[in-house]
């Protein structure tokens, strides 16, 4: 894994409220990332993976620094992007929640045979291996090579949309 260490002058842009309302209009479609650096699995909801490169495949996501999963990301060497169904929007929650033990009943989950956690049927599912973390604000990006793939065709995804979960 490499960590990327730049330091450009960033000005402060508009404010962090205009921010967020103006991305509120934006629908993204809902995963949760897992990933166990060996100290038990870690998990979080997010909105923010990006397909990269078809060669080699990858794809990358953002971590708040303040996250409770970013301690573990920061050191693992794989991660799991879990595509959440439609119908899954309690699973979203429940790793979107401060505190919560995300890995608790009634999250049903089991590890691949590389020992990534991955959650029990769920749509989809890419195996990565970081490559990249990379500063960005308050947040790191983290690109990860797709090292394998699942997917059920007739599952339709879970969106977020204007602070509320929808489906197609």
């Amino acid at each position: 894994m490499t960590l990327i260490v730049s330091s450009p002058q960033l000005t402060a842009g508009i404010a962090p409220e205009r921010f967020k309302k103006a991305f509120r209009r934006y629908p993204a479609g809902v995963v949760v990332i897992t990933a166990d650096a060996g100290h038990g699995p870690v998990g979080f909801t997010a909105t923010s993976l990006t397909s990269l490169s078809l060669a080699p495949p990858l794809v990358s996501f953002g971590i708040a620094l303040s996250g409770s999963s970013w301690p573990t990301i920061e050191r693992a060497s794989s991660a799991v992007v879990n595509f959440i169904g439609a119908e899954q929007e309690p699973l979203a929650r429940t790793f979107a929640t401060s505190g919560a033990d995300r890995f608790a009943a009634p999250t049903a989950w089991h590890r691949l045979p590389e020992g990534d956690p991955v959650l029990d049927d769920v749509a989809g599912w890419l195996r990565l291996s970081i490559q990249q973390i990379v500063p960005a604000g308050d947040h790191r990006i983290v690109v990860g090579r797709v090292e394998d793939a699942e997917h059920d065709e007739n599952r339709r995804p879970l969106l977020f949309h204007d602070g509320r979960y929808l489906a197609l």
